[in-house]
């Protein structure tokens, strides 16, 4: 088996490729695979979308949906098993819409892959190079994603931007099958 950290960050922009370079930091490491997915489908076109991205994903992962409460998931991993958690975007957005302490459940979460017992990659968006949002919410959930991403790579080993489907290392070395 390849060695992966114990906590990876991939971010980048929308389309930017940083869930396909995810999905191959995850599948490179040949341990069983397992993705936490936090999108919820609110209308058809997400639900394309979910589909999509399971069908482009195939049968080798186990996935699981985890929308708010991903401690129990992270905690459920079994050590031989590499996780991908994407995406801490969406999460965020799902706590911030449920009107929850975005604060604690961030603790939280912090503390969730801290303790999972199998490395793990987190797909988060940058949400912070664009023009300031004309309202209150969306500058809030700018700077709660700012916050977010921040504390994750921090805690992490290994970050990665991606930028136009390219990699760039931020912290750590670049894994030899990247």
């Amino acid at each position: 088996m390849k060695l992966l950290p114990r906590l990876s960050l991939v971010v980048g922009g929308a389309r930017s490729g940083k869930s396909g370079l995810a999905e191959r930091l995850v599948t490179g490491t040949g341990r069983p695979r397992r993705y936490i997915a936090t999108a919820q489908a609110w209308d058809d076109e997400m639900r394309d979308r979910i589909a999509r991205h399971r069908a482009d994903r195939g049968a080798q992962w186990t996935t699981v949906e985890a929308p708010l409460d991903l401690a129990p998931v992270l905690a459920a991993a079994h050590p031989s098993e590499a996780v991908l958690l994407d995406c801490a975007t969406l999460w965020l957005t799902n706590h911030m819409l449920a009107d929850h302490d975005l604060a604690a459940e961030s603790a939280a979460l912090l503390a969730a892959l801290a303790a999972c017992p199998a490395p793990v990659v987190v797909v988060s968006n940058e949400v912070g190079w664009g023009i300031v949002p004309e309202n209150a919410l969306a500058r809030a959930f700018r700077d709660a994603q700012g916050r977010l991403n921040q504390q994750i790579a921090a805690q992490a080993d290994l970050v990665i931007g991606v930028m136009a489907g390219l990699p760039m290392v931020l912290k750590g070395d670049r894994p030899a099958w990247l």
